[in-house]
């Protein structure tokens, strides 16, 4: 479980690509305590096993239904990554919760500066996701926790102040860019509870 306030922007050092699976190496600081072998980092809103704990950074192994689920397959030697280690009971939920459970892939459709802030529209994947959606709504971007700030049919809209532009990836979106999208947990229970419920 996680909180999607990004602790720190980790840079991708080495990726092995396999026949279906990838091998991920990452240099990091802040998210290496209490980070050994066996424990879960949200990279980019995905959540990761570290298998191996180096000195100046972590390594990971993306299996290939991760690759198929998220933009981590598109990842490159020296792109930054957004790191989150998980949150701890008593700790302050600053964000909201978010499992790093990825449910899609959405793509940059638009990006307008407002002086020092952005307001960036994101494609959906397709319609599946849109019923999890609702306006001022909480929803992960690249693992960001993030509010909606618009909805369209096929879209959402979201607002990034100065502090997130600055400390995570979502500085250096680009137009066509893919994000890993993760909607907001407790509306996947009401939308489920409800489908059973035949309403």
């Amino acid at each position: 479980m996680f909180t999607g306030i990004v602790e720190e922007l980790g840079t991708v050092a080495r990726v092995a690509r396999g026949a279906c699976t990838m091998r991920l190496e990452i240099r990091a600081t802040t998210t290496l305590e209490g980070s050994d072998v066996g424990a879960s980092i949200a990279v980019n809103g995905a959540c990761l096993t570290v298998v191996e704990r180096r000195p100046d950074g972590l390594v990971f192994d993306v299996g290939p239904e991760t690759l198929a689920r998220t933009a981590l397959g598109r990842l490159v030697a020296g792109a930054r990554v957004n790191l989150e280690r998980p949150l701890r009971l008593g700790a302050a939920l600053g964000g909201h919760l978010v499992l790093g459970h990825v449910d899609g892939v959405g793509t940059i459709e638009d990006l307008t500066r407002v002086e020092s802030t952005a307001r960036v529209r994101i494609a959906l994947p397709g319609p599946d996701l849109e019923p999890f959606l609702v306006p001022k709504g909480s929803v992960a971007v690249d693992g960001v926790s993030l509010t909606v700030a618009g909805l369209r049919p096929t879209s959402f809209e979201v607002m990034l102040i100065p502090h997130t532009l600055e400390a995570t990836t979502l500085g250096w979106l680009e137009v066509g860019q893919a994000v890993n999208i993760e909607t907001d947990v407790i509306g996947k229970y009401v939308v489920r509870s409800l489908a059973l419920k035949g309403a």
